[in-house]
């Protein structure tokens, strides 16, 4: 859905500041910090799950001092649209997963229906273990039975957010905090 300059200008400006740019690097610092000592004596690959996940993960890589492979996998139920539906595959990873110690990095847990598919295709494809690592985990009682994120680095109420990865209607992944529609 295409919005005018106009709307999303309203829409930001009545935005919730929820999370800083500072706050946000002190929750990837920690991120790291749990990333690194976990897989201190592995070589892990990290999916990037596309679109939300590229600011996270670009941001992450960058604090890592473990030797990592790194791919991408492009799955969404949202194509713009404000509530999640069937998950449509478009991307797979190239690496194999055979074998591998996977960390999915995605921008926000909240009800797990889209990496508990993907932790389920890793482990088909033969991954040694998987991990889930997201910047945000939202508070609710809708999560998918038995997931929870791996690392987490903050934690929101149900609201609907946007901002560092997170999008609201395909707009606003490149702000460098967090903010919830008002």
């Amino acid at each position: 859905m295409t919005m005018t300059p106009a709307e999303l200008n309203s829409v930001q400006q009545q935005a919730v500041p929820l999370f800083t740019a500072g706050e946000i690097d002190i929750a990837l610092d920690w991120m790291a910090a749990v990333v690194n000592e976990k897989f201190a004596d592995k070589t892990p690959l990290i999916l990037c799950v596309m679109n939300g996940g590229i600011v996270v993960s670009g941001h992450l890589l960058t604090r890592l001092t473990i030797h990592v492979q790194v791919d991408f996998v492009h799955v969404t139920r949202y194509r713009g649209a404000t509530t999640g539906s069937d998950l449509n595959w478009r991307v797979e990873p190239e690496q194999p997963l055979r074998g591998r110690s996977v960390i999915l990095i995605d921008d926000i847990f909240d009800e797990g229906n889209t990496l508990s598919a993907l932790v389920a295709y890793c482990r088909q494809r033969g991954a040694a273990e998987v991990y889930t690592a997201v910047l945000v985990n939202k508070k609710h009682d809708r999560k998918v039975q038995g997931m929870r994120p791996d690392i987490f680095g903050l934690e929101v109420d149900d609201r609907y957010v946007f901002g560092f990865g997170m999008d609201y209607r395909e707009y606003f992944r490149n702000l460098a905090g967090i903010y919830a529609v008002s």
